[in-house]
């Protein structure tokens, strides 16, 4: 699908991958050999989440990508299944030029496509670029959580 500016979205494929993995990396720094195995498992279909993912790019450069999947519940949402934002990332340059809203677009076509009548996300409490971009798509923050852990102790 071409939006503005002749950005494409379009779902992943194999040979996105590195490109993929390097999104990732920039989107949740960690291992980038934790992002490649989770992507091999992705397309293995040996991965729970995201069900799907969808690129956009521009003139064959990938500039974001946006990981989506179905949950039974959203905090804030009546309806199950729901489609979930799971991951959602534009790289810098391209921000604020509608990359991200056709992203959001795309995977809420996916998610309707898939029988849902709702669309969640989240982002961390401290990231208001991200709040703020929710809003602007037209998302209504439902629900502030705080998320603990505990390890537990052999007796």
């Amino acid at each position: 699908m071409t939006g503005p500016l002749g950005v494409t979205t379009r779902p992943v494929s194999p040979a996105d991958a590195p490109a993929w993995g390097r999104l990732r990396q920039a989107l949740w720094p960690g291992e980038p050999n934790e992002h490649e195995e989770e992507i091999a498992r992705f397309f293995a279909g040996l991965a729970n989440e995201p069900q799907t993912v969808i690129v956009a790019e521009r003139e064959g450069e990938i500039l974001g990508f946006a990981e989506i999947s179905l949950r039974t519940y959203a905090e804030g949402c009546s309806s199950s299944p729901v489609g979930y934002l799971e991951g959602w990332y534009v790289v810098p340059e391209a921000r604020r030029q509608g990359v991200g809203r056709e992203l959001v677009r795309a995977a809420e076509l996916w998610a309707k496509g898939q029988g849902c009548t709702e669309f969640a996300s989240d982002t961390e409490l401290e990231n208001t670029v991200s709040a703020d971009a929710h809003r602007a798509l037209g998302f209504d923050e439902v629900e502030i959580v705080r998320c603990f852990r505990k390890v537990l102790q052999d007796p």
